[in-house]
């Protein structure tokens, strides 16, 4: 069994992209997923499966599309992947709710921090699929435009944390 942390994109925010989370866990158990458990509203599954990666990524994006009547953004990570995040992440002393962490379908391009441009002294580090982002302000005033960030899902270093002790209790 490998446990897996799912992380939707555009889920429950700003009005859009409704999905109760009693309404996920169900989905996910439906199609096979165990010990299934999300975290606040923001789309965050924890579960097992005996899957290989891209098999549950391919479920759980279509029981989400069917859902959503088109395609979400799922990025899919699991236990090692996010210890390795959390020992590299970088800004030790920012507080971790000014902290998010940007999670890719993919390896962020060579040239994404080229194309940040950061007005309120963002910083910017690229962790592979992963990018995270120190807003020294919050992320809330924040007028950091960063292309690179589109196609993934942000998390507070909070949340990433909290993500990866569920998961080790599955593990």
């Amino acid at each position: 069994m490998t446990v897996f942390v799912a992380l939707l994109r555009a889920v429950n925010v700003g009005g859009t992209g409704k999905l109760p989370m009693a309404d996920l866990r169900s989905m996910a158990e439906d199609i096979g997923l165990q010990a299934v458990a999300t975290y606040i509203q923001s789309g965050n599954l924890v579960f097992t499966s005996d899957l290989e990666a891209e098999d549950v990524l391919c479920r759980l994006t279509e029981v989400l599309t069917a859902y959503f009547g088109k395609t979400p953004g799922v990025m899919l990570r699991t236990i090692p992947e996010l210890e390795t995040l959390c020992a590299q992440m970088p800004f030790p002393d920012a507080p971790p709710n000014r902290v998010l962490v940007t999670f890719l379908p993919e390896a962020a391009p060579s040239d994404a921090l080229e194309a940040m441009v950061a007005p309120d002294g963002e910083e910017a580090v690229v962790l592979g699929r992963e990018i995270v982002v120190r807003y020294p302000d919050g992320s809330g005033p924040s007028k950091l435009k960063f292309p690179a960030l589109k196609p993934g899902t942000a998390r507070n270093l909070n949340t990433v944390r909290k993500l990866l002790e569920m998961a080790r209790e599955r593990g």
